[in-house]
């Protein structure tokens, strides 16, 4: 505190600079305060705003004071109005406690005036609020930027075409250049009789389809068709495995798949037997039941 600042003011003078920091002075009570001693009172005027600029900066954070705070701005505003004693005279008593003209009870007025302006007290809620009996809301909606976007329905997922039938497979292979085409040949095996159909083999894709009309139906606990591709670059002894087939009953027309076990140089010939559940590596061409050889020269 300066050494102007300490001067002794009267208690009205005191009061009114009190209140001039805290709420302001009206008009008459202004007047009342400029006849004071100016020097004196400019140096308790700033004093106080300094004081009550502390409160306002420590209030900005919203919390609420630490009891060690409250303690010492307590006491450092008892010595910022406690005057400065020269001798060492007993200092004359403060105004009764609850007195309002008393400069310490102005003091404490004004701090708590200031605390409550600036968010140390618990905040009051609105009027509309209390008179409805709600609580003030705890938190703000987030703004049209922050929101998320509703969810939009994604279409159900295209379905997956479906596998072309063995049928529809034959004629696309039949169409495509480069494929070959026999028509299957009689026998002189018993089963043979009244079987024609052809078969379709294309060199490039190594894909092929076998075509049967009236190839009797067959018991797979008993026996099973089996087709062999005579290759011209390999031995005749050794035809390539072509796979294992069935006939159903009642079937008058049946499209079977060709599945060639190692991949076939030229095709030559076809041929299906007639062997045990699950084929044979080897034939004995005991039951030669459809032939289709490709025309020489």
């Amino acid at each position: 505190m300066s050494e102007t600042s300490a001067q002794e003011l009267p208690d009205e003078a005191m009061d009114l600079l009190v209140k001039q920091a805290v709420e302001g002075l009206s008009p008459a009570e202004q007047r009342v305060l400029d006849v004071q001693d100016s020097a004196a009172a400019s140096a308790w005027r700033r004093d106080l705003e300094r004081a009550a600029a502390a409160l306002v900066l420590a209030g900005s954070a919203a919390q609420p004071p630490p009891a060690a705070l409250v303690a010492r701005l307590t006491q450092q505003g008892q010595q910022l109005l406690a005057p400065k004693v020269e001798s060492p005279a007993p200092r004359p008593a403060p105004p009764a406690a609850g007195g309002r003209s008393g400069v310490y009870g102005w003091f404490a007025a004004a701090a708590c005036l200031l605390l409550a302006v600036f968010g140390w007290l618990r905040p009051v809620p609105p009027a509309g609020l209390q008179e409805a009996g709600r609580s003030p809301p705890t938190a703000l909606a987030p703004p049209d930027a922050d929101r998320k976007a509703p969810a939009t329905a994604l279409p159900p997922p295209a379905a997956a075409p479906e596998a072309p039938t063995p049928a529809e497979a034959r004629a696309a292979l039949l169409a495509k250049a480069g494929s070959l085409k026999l028509t299957w040949g009689a026998t002189k095996d018993p089963l043979a009789a009244g079987v024609g159909g052809d078969v379709v083999w294309d060199p490039a894709t190594q894909q092929g389809f076998m075509r049967f009309v009236n190839l009797p139906k067959n018991d797979p606990g008993q026996h099973q068709y089996q087709l062999w591709i005579f290759d011209s670059t390999r031995d005749a002894r050794y035809p390539v495995d072509g796979g294992v087939f069935d006939v159903p009953a009642d079937a008058t027309e049946v499209v079977v798949p060709i599945h060639a076990a190692i991949a076939v140089g030229a095709a030559q010939a076809f041929a299906v037997t007639v062997e045990k559940p699950g084929g044979v590596v080897v034939s004995a061409r005991e039951h030669i039941v459809a032939l289709a050889q490709a025309q020489s020269g």
